[in-house]
């Protein structure tokens, strides 16, 4: 996984969370590119450099190693040698057809990449994910045609099976193909989505799919023009019901602070594993620095470390939760480590400054989980901050369905900051431990509980864990 699988993978699983927060009945799909050019291209470079890898009997004794190394192999072949270039093309329709060694093959491919996604997901804390690659919807594909076709929706193209759609056109003027059937007799990414489509929300689960009312399609903006032309074609066909709402969650570019593509210095696309790893040894670096002696000469604590992962990998998924999805944004480990302005390491900073405030206040040890104190039977305001505090903690629910409807994770980061701004300001106006009275400091007590519940909440939601000591 590189870089670039990065917004997909923490936008859908937040907006996954929250509607689950929110009551939903939600299946997280990832639906994997598992079928296409591209898996022709690799399946025939096997082919003819890991042959025992076209069998199910000896495929499962074949070591693929690097993936990456093994695409950028059968690429260059691909973009080099014609006649590879017509093999990958022809392996494409071969493995759309059932062919066994194509099979065999590809299924070796998924087995590998599977092993290594899993790992990056792992650290990504993203769970129950539900797999489905495109191959899924296989043996739907010819519905969708012979669907389309008998409304006069899809009709012959140069030689190709195509849908045209009213409002899209070519830049010469001609109208816009969306094609759903190569010439070679092979399908697009348009006939898997739409056989996905009825999948999705046409389909009883009685029949092993979704019925579903709403769904959501994370992916780039450079999607845009084809979910449209999708959505709107199953639309015509009716494929989805009036009350159902199918909803692209487009997402901008990562891009290096030069505001070019984010790369390594080489030029290749950076590797998801490399820059989490990188995020986790800078935050460890920066624990280190705040220990006491010769701090390069120190080991991490098996404690320290995890939380140098989780402020490391928390730190990646804010900076790129708490920007507006839809915009581009320059990655920098410095802006997302730093501990002031609307980071990750600054809101579990904010957390644990609570943690620290209850366990004096409630006489907890600092080695203790924290016992969050009862709610006040009365909460006083003496203060014009309490009462900002307050103002700002009672919006979490409009908050929370704002982005329900409108799937834009920032609004989210930029409460939390928000929050802990007005709970600092709260705690350096009003006392805790010291308030005048056994009441006030109960009322305090209940506020601190509160907005540590909030900001524990939220960042839970963006599917980041929060830790009681930094």
């Amino acid at each position: 996984m590189h870089v670039g699988h990065l917004r997909s993978t923490i936008i859908g699983d937040t907006l996954s969370n929250l509607l689950t927060f929110a009551g939903h009945d939600v299946l997280r799909l990832n639906h994997v590119g598992d079928w296409g050019t591209q898996f022709g291209m690799l399946v025939e470079h096997l082919r003819d450099e890991f042959p025992e890898a076209l069998s199910k009997e000896t495929s499962q004794n074949v070591d693929l190693g690097d993936l990456v190394m093994l695409y950028k192999a059968a690429k260059k072949r691909f973009d080099v040698d014609e006649e590879f270039k017509v093999r990958a093309r022809e392996g494409v329709v071969k493995l759309q057809a059932g062919d066994k060694e194509s099979l065999a093959a590809w299924e070796s491919l998924c087995a590998a990449s599977r092993v290594e996604y899993q790992k990056i997901y792992d650290r990504l804390n993203i769970r129950n994910l539900n797999e489905r690659g495109e191959s899924f919807y296989n043996p739907y594909l010819k519905g969708v045609i012979t669907d389309l076709e008998s409304q006069g929706l899809a009709v012959e193209s140069e030689g190709a099976t195509a849908v045209f759609l009213e409002g899209y056109t070519n830049r010469d003027g001609s109208p816009l193909p969306m094609l759903v059937r190569k010439s070679d007799g092979g399908f697009n990414y348009a006939t898997t989505d739409l056989a996905a489509i009825r999948h999705r929300v046409q389909m009883e689960s009685s029949e092993g799919g979704e019925k579903a009312d709403r769904v959501l399609y994370v992916t780039d903006s450079g999607q845009s023009q084809h979910f449209e032309m999708v959505f709107k074609a199953a639309d015509k066909a009716d494929f989805i019901a009036e009350e159902v709402s199918l909803e692209h969650v487009p997402f901008g570019l990562v891009q290096g602070e030069d505001g070019k593509k984010f790369a390594t210095r080489s030029g290749d696309t950076v590797k998801l594993k490399d820059l989490l790893d990188e995020a986790v040894r800078i935050a460890g670096e920066d624990i280190k620095s705040r220990m006491d002696g010769d701090s390069e000469e120190q080991e991490l604590t098996e404690a320290l470390s995890e939380v140098a992962r989780t402020v490391g990998i928390g730190a990646v998924k804010y900076a790129d939760l708490s920007m507006n999805r839809e915009s581009n944004y320059k990655f920098s480990y410095g802006r997302m480590l730093s501990l002031n302005g609307n980071t990750a390491p600054y809101m579990l900073y904010a957390y644990t400054r609570i943690c620290g405030i209850v366990r004096k206040a409630t006489g907890q040890s600092e080695d203790q989980k924290v016992e969050w104190p009862e709610a006040a039977s009365e909460i006083l305001i003496t203060h014009d901050s309490e009462k900002q505090l307050i103002r700002n903690l009672v919006k979490l629910p409009d908050i929370l369905s704002e982005v329900e409807s409108e799937l834009y994770p920032n609004r989210l980061c930029d409460y939390l900051f928000e929050t802990s701004q007005k709970f600092n300001q709260f705690y350096e106006n009003c006392p805790v431990n010291n308030a005048e009275t056994p009441e006030l400091k109960a009322s305090r007590l209940s506020l601190c509980t509160v907005s540590a519940a909030t900001i524990r909440l939220l960042m839970n939601i963006l599917g980041i864990p929060v830790v009681e000591k930094l």
